[in-house]
C-alpha cells in the first residue's frame, strides 16, 4: 500500500443514468489499480442506483451510498469523503470521464514533487461525447489570489493528499462548493500545481447548473462577498477579473467549438 497508496474517487450522482456507466468505465480503465470509487447518490429518480449496483457486482472497488434526501453536491461529496479510505482523493462527477493514465500520472507527479494539491488540463466534450478543441489551462502553480481572479481548476482533474491537507469539508452551498474548497485549501498555505496534459474530459450537458454563465457570475459574486467575506472594493476587483477572463474564455471556446 505504501508503494501503491489507495486513491478514493469521489463521485456524486443525481439522475445520471445516461452517463454514469461511461464514467465508471473510465475509472475501471485506469492503468493504476489501487483505487476505490465512492459514489454517493443524491436520491435519483431514474435508474442511476441500479446501474451502479450492476457495476458493483463486477468490481468490489465500486461502492454506493444513497442519501436519505436530496441534499446537493456538497453533501454528497462530503459524505463520500467521510467514507473514503484512501490517502489520496480524486474528484469525478457522474457525467465526466478520465483518460486511462490519469491516476497513474497524477500520483507520480504528486509523489515526485511531494505536494498536496494537483490538477490537470481537460478537454470539453459535447453531450453526445463528441470532442471539441477547447482545452483548459493548467498553470505551473496557482495560489489563493490567482484563484480569486479566475478559477482554472476543473473539479474532475483534482487530486489531494489528505495526509497533508487534513480532512477538510466542502461548504454546504448548492453550487461553487468545489471552488470554495480550492480557495480554502490555498488559503491554508498550499499551492495547487498544474499538470500541462489533458487527462480528463468535461461533458457539456444542456441545462446543467454550470451551463448558465449569468447565474455562474452571480454565484461567484456571492462567493467573494459572503463566503470569502471580501470588502466591496476587493470584490469588485476580483469580479472584474472574473468577468474579463470569462468573456475571453467564452470567445475562445466558441471559436474552437
Amino acid at each position: 500500500m505504501e508503494h501503491n497508496p489507495l486513491i478514493s474517487v469521489i463521485t456524486p450522482s443525481y439522475n445520471a443514468e445516461k452517463f454514469i456507466g461511461n464514467t465508471i468505465e473510465s475509472v475501471l480503465n485506469q492503468t493504476y489499480p489501487t483505487w476505490e470509487m465512492v459514489i454517493v447518490d443524491d436520491r435519483s429518480t431514474d435508474n442511476t442506483p441500479s446501474i451502479v449496483k450492476e457495476y458493483m457486482k463486477r468490481d468490489n472497488r465500486i461502492k454506493l451510498i444513497i442519501l436519505e434526501e436530496n441534499s446537493g453536491s456538497a453533501v454528497a461529496r462530503n459524505t463520500a469523503m467521510e467514507n473514503a479510505k484512501g490517502q489520496y482523493i480524486a474528484f469525478l462527477d457522474s457525467d465526466d470521464l478520465w483518460l486511462p493514465e490519469k491516476l497513474d500520472k497524477q500520483l507520480q507527479f504528486m509523489r515526485e514533487k511531494d505536494i498536496a494539491f494537483s490538477f490537470t488540463k481537460y478537454v470539453r466534450i459535447l453531450e453526445d461525447g463528441t470532442k471539441t478543441n477547447a482545452v483548459s489551462d493548467a498553470p505551473e502553480s496557482v495560489n489563493y489570489d490567482d484563484l480569486m481572479k479566475r478559477c482554472v481548476i476543473g473539479c474532475l482533474t483534482v487530486m489531494l493528499d489528505r495526509d497533508k491537507i487534513g480532512d477538510l469539508k466542502m461548504v454546504n452551498i448548492r453550487t461553487r462548493q468545489d471552488y470554495v474548497y480550492w480557495l480554502t485549501i490555498t488559503k491554508n498555505g498550499f499551492l495547487a500545481y498544474g499538470i500541462p496534459e489533458v487527462l480528463a474530459e468535461y461533458r457539456l450537458v444542456d441545462n446543467s447548473i454550470s451551463s448558465n454563465k449569468w447565474k455562474a457570475a452571480k454565484r461567484n459574486w456571492y462567493v467573494f462577498r459572503h463566503i470569502e467575506k471580501q470588502s466591496l472594493m476587493k470584490s469588485i476587483w476580483y469580479f472584474s477579473n472574473y468577468v474579463v477572463r470569462s468573456l475571453r474564455d467564452l470567445v475562445k471556446w466558441r471559436t474552437k467549438r
